[in-house]
């Protein structure tokens, strides 16, 4: 997809235009309807993260494109809907205020499928499809969402596009769940294309058995160690989070968003690149697949910066090191630190209505991610293992989780919403990497081409999210236009710096014969 001119959006006029407002019934917007069903009054109390979201400082949304090989059915979604979110609590309730004691709860409500989904009549000849897939997924950035309803909706496109033949758009309110949470349950609504019975595959990560060969002294000596490294780590990331919450800053470099950049309508885009080449670099090197995405994180931020400075200062070439000295630049990363029950448990959850593990349990951990242009590009990746390497050992995740309640246990939610959004404004990225499934997957009997969650409503002029899918990666970016014009150069420069690194290893390998 080439770069496109970006121009900040009208939200408001832009679906007014197609008739695409919430809960009208426009002509141009095919409504679904379904029979009424008997109401039930239940309430529950809403967790300290749910309470947390609903704050003015931390409002944000959940938006997950999904690119489809087919055109999308709409009856299909609908009845696919109807099975299985509408048995989910949290997409069959609303968020109410107790009047008499000020606590915010869920109340279950009834659902009308046909009020959450959104269908315009498009002109499938139209002129540039991308960019109005993109314009309308970047629209939905600014449009806050019916309270009066429960939080999710669904965005049908039958507009065919560069990448794929119909684009469905699933946006929802983060009090609803986490990342984990959400794309678990995603996937759960899935099958296999092979196999419409059976759900997805997700790889897990391999834990290395201890061996039994290990001596007691030297498993005693491992585990003191361990323990020692964990307490050093978890301290210094404490007084690094106390840090950044009184006065340590980023640098303010051309990506770093100023203030008011989580109100600005923001750009979606995304590009895939090839996940069979990054294990390539992974097994060379002996690495994770973590490790390789905070590289190319590390790589295509640090060319792009070289480019913007260079522009700056009237220098031009990239090829030039641009950058100024001593950049303190950080990245956000999420980390949902309540187990999983897996894609498993919440398919039996909606299809018998059971019990499953559900909520916001989010903690995040302060990764500096260096910017610099080494003579070995591989050094992006060491630099990383390094950085990750000791972000495994600390409780930093845990810690911020911690302090965030305490506060809001104290002081309140809105006082908790301001001690988050002020950490995060402090950092420049916020960053996430979630594995996909490893075989093709139909969505209500849609096979999917791509899936680009990301999210919206954060402190940052750049969000990055990184999703697997088969034998791809896929970049998911979420941009403030104003801040980064030029979103797609910054695509190239991920997808040039993973080519960079394959290079490298192939070449290493070859002077190593």
């Amino acid at each position: 997809m080439g770069s496109l001119g970006l121009k900040p959006i009208d939200t408001k006029t832009q679906i007014d235009k197609m008739g695409m407002t919430n809960g009208q019934n426009n002509s141009k917007v095919v409504v679904v309807e379904e029979e009424q069903k008997e109401q039930v009054l239940q309430f529950e109390p809403a967790s300290p993260a749910t309470r947390l979201f609903h704050t003015k400082s931390l409002s944000c949304h959940i938006i997950a494109i999904l690119g489809c090989t087919t055109k999308i059915n709409v009856d299909l979604i609908k009845k696919g809907l109807e099975s299985t979110l509408l048995n989910h609590p949290r997409f069959t309730s609303i968020p109410v205020v107790d009047e008499k004691k000020g606590v915010r709860k869920w109340k279950q409500t009834t659902v009308n499928v046909g009020n959450h989904m959104v269908c315009p009549d498009l002109d499938p000849n139209m002129d540039s499809p991308n960019e109005f897939v993109e314009n309308y997924t970047s629209s939905l950035t600014t449009i806050p969402m019916d309270m009066t309803k429960p939080l999710w909706e669904v965005h049908i496109l039958n507009v065919k596009t560069s990448e794929a033949e119909a684009t469905g758009i699933l946006k929802l309110h983060h009090s609803i769940g986490d990342g984990m949470s959400i794309i678990s349950l995603i996937l759960a609504c899935t099958r296999k294309a092979s196999d419409p019975e059976a759900l997805p595959t997700i790889p897990t990560s391999s834990k290395k058995e201890s061996s039994d060969e290990a001596g007691f002294f030297k498993q005693f000596c491992f585990s003191v160690w361990f323990l020692l490294m964990v307490f050093w780590n978890t301290l210094v990331d404490a007084i690094m989070f106390f840090a950044t919450v009184l006065f340590l800053k980023d640098t303010e470099t051309p990506i770093k968003g100023g203030a008011g950049v989580k109100h600005n309508p923001k750009r979606l885009v995304h590009r895939t690149i090839s996940l069979d080449d990054m294990k390539i670099v992974k097994n060379a090197l002996n690495l994770t697949i973590n490790d390789v995405v905070m590289g190319i994180a590390q790589a295509g931020i640090s060319r792009y910066l070289n480019r913007r400075y260079g522009n700056k200062n009237g220098r031009g070439s990239s090829k030039t090191n641009n950058l100024p000295k001593n950049i303190r630049l950080r990245g956000s990363i999420v980390f949902n630190i309540r187990p999983s029950g897996g894609i498993k448990v919440l398919a039996e959850m909606m299809e018998k209505k059971s019990k499953a593990k559900w909520g916001n349990k989010i903690g995040y951990v302060l990764t500096p991610l260096p910017i610099s242009l080494p003579d070995n590009p591989l050094d992006y990746i060491h630099q990383a293992k390094a950085i990750i390497d000791k972000k495994k050992l600390s409780l930093e995740s845990r810690f911020s989780f911690a302090a965030a309640k305490l506060t809001q246990d104290i002081f309140g939610s809105n006082v908790a919403a301001k001690l988050t959004n002020r950490v995060l404004s402090h950092t420049t990225i916020l960053l996430s990497n979630v594995v996909g499934p490893q075989e093709e997957i139909t969505f209500f009997g849609h096979k999917l081409a791509y899936a680009a969650p990301t999210i919206c409503g954060l402190p940052h002029a750049l969000i990055m999210h990184f999703q697997s899918y088969c034998n791809k990666m896929t970049i998911s970016m979420s941009v403030d236009p104003l801040v980064i014009p030029d979103p797609y150069q910054l695509c190239d420069d991920f997808e040039d710096s993973l080519q960079m690194f394959k290079n490298a290893v192939i070449k290493e390998s070859a002077a190593a014969v």
